[in-house]
């Protein structure tokens, strides 16, 4: 089996593992102050991996150490912010589309860095994305809530996190008119993971400290929040981020981008079985756009991905 296709396989284990813990982070949220849950999450699921892949993380040298403690400074801002939106008013579902918006991000913010080039695809997109995120402010008398800047900010993290994310778990040069110019080892999958959920543990603790009372969770502590932590931890963050990062260190090329593009659809669906969630009115439009939006970014790639199935159809005749 080709990588490309191993990488978009694991993708889409990824997204339904992504969606059920939008479940599991709510449900937590709910019991205990935001940004303790995160550094409880992603500390015990980055020393867990940590555990796991010791003799790989002491083999990094400096420089891969560095860009992976970099991954999860950006991705801490990403989270801070999502866990922050998860705690507001705002729907699961709205949420997850908002969120998504971090796939069109993405082309716009690696043009920004670094200089990549960005398909007319990106700008078409662009306004259906607005116009859908117009239309989940209509509701309240075109009043943009909170919840949905937090979730907004955090889609932006996300996109520069899964840039540098892939640029980290693959071997890059910079080749110069004569020579290479730059060398960029590749981290194995298993470090980069540890290492960026290590780094986001830390930093939320040090902010919950700053800005919540951790000892409420010791004060009113009980199953239902150890089970969500610990649910949160391993199968919704070390499991889930492992599978993410090897699947890219697969291939530079594979569908990633268009694959996690179904997680707000997954996250939908868990939220109406499990929360009891509907979509209507403009609520429903927003979200339809933004998805219409995410499809017409990556329309190329869909139909690459669809065009060699139909020629080994047409070779089979």
């Amino acid at each position: 089996m080709p990588n490309a296709l191993k990488a978009d396989l694991w993708l889409v284990l990824v997204t339904i593992l992504a969606a059920i813990s939008w479940g599991f982070s709510k449900e937590a949220v709910l019991l205990m102050p935001p940004l303790i849950f995160i550094s409880l999450r992603f500390f015990l699921a980055g020393l867990f991996l940590t555990i796991v892949g010791y003799h790989q993380i002491k083999l990094l040298n400096w420089a891969q150490f560095k860009q992976a403690v970099f991954v999860g400074c950006v991705f801490t801002i990403g989270i801070c912010f999502w866990v922050m939106g998860l705690n507001s008013d705002v729907s699961l579902t709205i949420g997850a589309f908002i969120t998504s918006l971090a796939v069109l991000f993405s082309p716009i913010l690696a043009r920004v860095v670094y200089k990549e080039f960005i398909s007319a695809s990106t700008w078409y997109a662009l306004p259906v994305a607005a116009i859908g995120v117009g239309f989940l402010s209509l509701k309240s008398g075109f009043d943009i809530e909170m919840g949905q800047i937090l979730f907004m900010m955090s889609s932006l993290f996300f996109a520069l996190f899964f840039i540098l994310n892939t640029r980290a778990a693959n071997h890059r040069e910079v080749a110069g008119v004569d020579e290479v110019l730059e060398i960029s080892e590749k981290v194995p999958s298993l470090p980069l993971t540890a290492i960026t959920l290590l780094v986001v543990g830390v930093i939320a603790g040090c902010l919950s400290l700053l800005l919540e009372s951790p000892s409420v969770v010791v004060d009113e502590f009980s199953m239902a929040i150890l089970g969500w932590v610990l649910a949160s931890a391993f199968i919704g963050t070390a499991l889930r981020f492992f599978i993410q990062t090897h699947a890219q260190s697969l291939s530079a090329n594979s569908h990633g981008v268009v694959i996690l593009i179904i997680e707000p659809i997954w996250t939908a669906l868990v939220a109406a079985a499990w929360f009891g969630e509907r979509l209507s009115g403009y609520d429903f439009i927003g979200c339809l756009l933004i998805f219409l939006s995410l499809i017409i970014i990556r329309w190329t790639l869909i139909i690459q991905m669809i065009q060699p199935k139909n020629k080994t159809l047409r070779g089979s005749n």
